[in-house]
């Protein structure tokens, strides 16, 4: 088969990593791609959101699957254009339709689906500008801290939480008058703040059937201790201790059952990842929000888990018989540790010269912000790096992990040296 995978990240090169493993691949495109898929495949020079670049890119190129990263692509509809074309209609893609991604594009209409078919989460309610003495009203009935969401896409950047009741009725403002997170923040869920331990859990589905793949914890703060600004994701560690087999199974029964029961009512054309982002409250699973895709950096650890062909696995998914295709999962652990940009995730400077790449024998390095110039590998973006380490233990990997960082090097990079310590003694 020839494959396209759309995206440019850590988690595009991860895709194209697992895929280059299949022995029914023939061709790998990635569109755009970075300096790590170049090695796996030929990367092409193409927008995520350009469809019609991407339709004749297909059909010039014979390509026989098309595996969606991003999120972006998906909320625009790259599905729907796909299927209401007769050339390439039935060319399978790899990712929900426009309704299906609205889960993760809007929060307010993802609220609105876990509330009708019985998701556990947190109270919420949706504002705007013109309501918004009505939500700093509602702001003063919750107890700190507070918790404001854009309703649309903002990079993984449109979350604040706040502990003063007077900055959290200011930062409404900001994101409802003046535009803080652009059109993103023209609505924005004001919801009941959640105590416990965040992690991801991921599912695999063609709309009926479904795989739960491993779950992965992620710290999102560039600073250690979990503080300082949200990123995109500083690292991630999977299996999570404290989500045992016994707290998978309330997440199946509580979560992933009624969820898949919502999309099945609401008739999605739902082929591919729903990312479940959780809290477990006292050993009972919350739902903080959807993701429609696989996330950044869990996909790092969460594909090298996979012992079996994620090929024949999204065959499955496009066949609609999912249910039949072998699915295995290393019991072992995996760690990531992302390098970034020194500034990141405020402004940082781009073209830096990574050097050390090709001495790094005991990790996986997937590339997220880099470009190829000439033989050299430049950065191209805030996250540059996973490096992802397998092991018998969380420590194991981690040391794994921040040995091969020590052999890695670009100008004024950074990197988290507390990934998982939270983990150990659990």
């Amino acid at each position: 088969m020839n494959i396209l995978i759309i995206g440019s990240g850590g988690r595009e090169h991860a895709f194209a990593w697992k895929l280059k493993q299949s022995d029914r691949l023939n061709k790998l495109f990635i569109a755009p791609g970075n300096a790590g898929t170049a090695e796996l495949g030929e990367n092409i020079d193409l927008s995520v959101t350009d469809f019609k670049g991407i339709k004749k890119f297909v059909l010039t190129n014979d390509v026989n699957m098309v595996v969606v990263g991003p999120e972006a692509p998906l909320v625009e509809g790259i599905h729907d254009f796909f299927l209401m074309d007769k050339e390439i209609a039935d060319i399978p893609v790899i990712g929900p339709d426009k309704e299906g991604a609205m889960l993760e594009g809007s929060k307010d209409f993802s609220k609105q689906f876990m509330m009708k078919y019985g998701v556990p989460t947190a109270k919420y309610q949706t504002f705007t500008s013109e309501t918004l003495k009505e939500g700093q009203a509602f702001l003063s009935t919750l107890e700190a801290p507070y918790v404001l969401k854009a309703d649309g896409l903002a990079a993984g950047k449109g979350v604040l939480i706040l502990d003063n009741l007077e900055e959290a009725q200011t930062e409404l403002k900001n994101m409802l008058v003046d535009a803080k997170f652009g059109a993103a923040s023209s609505q924005v869920v004001i919801e009941e703040y959640l105590d416990g331990i965040e992690l991801s859990v991921f599912v695999l589905t063609d709309g009926r059937n479904y795989k739960i793949l491993p779950a992965a914890k992620d710290y999102k703060r560039i600073g250690e201790g979990d503080t300082g600004l949200n990123t995109g994701g500083m690292g991630a560690v999977s299996p999570v201790p404290f989500a045992d087999e016994a707290f998978i199974q309330k997440v199946d029964e509580q979560v992933v059952k009624p969820t898949m029961e919502g999309i099945k009512a609401e008739e999605m054309r739902y082929k591919g990842f729903i990312f479940i982002g959780l809290m477990n409250v006292k050993g009972e699973p919350k739902v903080i929000e959807y993701n429609v895709r696989m996330g950044d950096p869990e996909t790092e650890v969460v594909l090298p888990r996979i012992k079996s062909d994620l090929l024949d696995l999204f065959e499955g998914v496009a066949e609609g018989n999912l249910q039949l295709r072998d699915f295995e999962v290393d019991s072992r652990c995996a760690s990531t540790v992302i390098m970034v940009s020194g500034g990141y995730p405020e402004a940082y400077e781009k073209g830096k010269v990574v050097t050390g790449l090709k001495t790094v024998e005991d990790s996986i390095v997937f590339h997220a912000g880099t470009k190829l110039s000439s033989d050299q590998v430049l950065t191209s973006g805030g996250r540059v790096l996973a490096v992802t380490s397998i092991g018998d233990s969380i420590a194991d990997t981690l040391n794994k992990s921040y040995t091969s960082i020590e052999k890695i090097s670009f100008e004024k990079m950074n990197f988290r040296e507390d990934i998982g310590q939270d983990l150990l003694n659990l």
